[in-house]
């Protein structure tokens, strides 16, 4: 597999809204559920959102109503989008896919930065 390669970050005012990209060719062709991390300054890891191969969709319940997580396989592209933007939601926002067998193989991006002022 490819490493993912995630854009779409920047500054924004609190309320503010963002559309993250994830793309990889994995997107359209994985047999492995997909993900959405972030990790602030000083903070562990923090998982945000999941995609699976039937694109359910699962959210942490800091962002559950305010962010979605969808594909186009087409654009072989991940997204992420982001409403109501909150300044804890600072981070850098990575992507993650899976292969080998049992999907027991990460792989994730550089990660792009979010940030949120108020």
């Amino acid at each position: 597999q490819v490493q993912p390669v995630e854009s779409g970050g920047g500054s924004v005012q609190t309320g503010g809204s963002l559309r993250l990209s994830c793309t990889t060719p994995a997107i359209s062709s994985t047999t492995c559920g997909m993900n959405w991390f972030r990790q602030a300054a000083g903070k562990q890891r923090e998982w945000v959102s999941s995609l699976g191969i039937d694109d359910s969709t699962n959210y942490a319940d800091s962002v559950k109503g305010r962010f979605t997580i969808s594909r186009d396989k087409s654009k072989n592209t991940m997204y992420l989008q982001m409403n109501s933007l909150k300044p804890e939601d600072t981070a850098m926002y990575s992507c993650q896919t899976r292969g080998g067998r049992g999907c027991t193989i990460p792989y994730g991006g550089q990660g792009t930065q979010v940030t949120v002022s108020s």
